[in-house]
């Protein structure tokens, strides 16, 4: 499985971070609406990414529910029948889910900049140090923790699991 350091923080406002990725990057945002339908398994997590009606990616990961930079072990699999696979995996696993996102992408380096407004959360960062097969997980920590630095994030806005986590625990709360 493909590798990479992730963190995810809370932020106040898109509109700061989008100007400072841009800066970093040298480059202007791709845009991305997301919808990530999270299915019920016995390992991990496993979510269908709706890319559009012809394209879909079949994500499963694992990953520590930790705050701070964590290691994600991942496999990603391209659908051009995304509304089947949907399907499929209804019927045989159940829906856990939904999380839909405005993203707004940007790559420094080798390290993957998602800024999201997330339907129902808010504003959330996310860094995506991708490493190499035979990286260890020292040398991505090391450059996640620069680009937080870079970008102002400090430990109390560090976040926990998966926008799905924090979905269902607002859900839960309010019962």
């Amino acid at each position: 499985m493909a590798q990479n350091v992730e963190v995810k923080a809370k932020i106040d406002s898109i509109d700061t971070f989008i100007k400072k990725a841009s800066q970093l990057s040298n480059q202007e945002s791709e845009t991305i609406s997301q919808e990530d339908i999270f299915f019920n398994c016995s390992n991990g997590r496993l979510k269908l990414r709706m890319i559009d009606e012809k394209k879909g990616q079949l994500i499963a990961y694992e990953r520590p529910d930790s705050s701070g930079p964590k290691i994600s072990s991942y496999k990603i699999y391209e659908t051009p029948a995304p509304h089947v696979l949907k399907e499929t995996l209804t019927k045989s696993c159940g829906i856990l889910g939904i999380v839909k996102k405005t993203r707004y992408f940007f790559l420094i380096g080798r390290t993957r900049v998602h800024i999201d407004q997330v339907d129902g959360l808010g504003a959330y960062f996310e860094l995506e140090v991708v490493l190499s097969a035979d990286e260890n997980e020292e040398s991505g920590v090391h450059e996640a923790e620069a680009l937080m630095e870079k970008f102002g994030i400090d430990e109390r806005q560090l976040v926990k699991g998966a926008y799905l986590d924090l979905l269902l625990s607002q859900s839960s709360e309010a019962v």
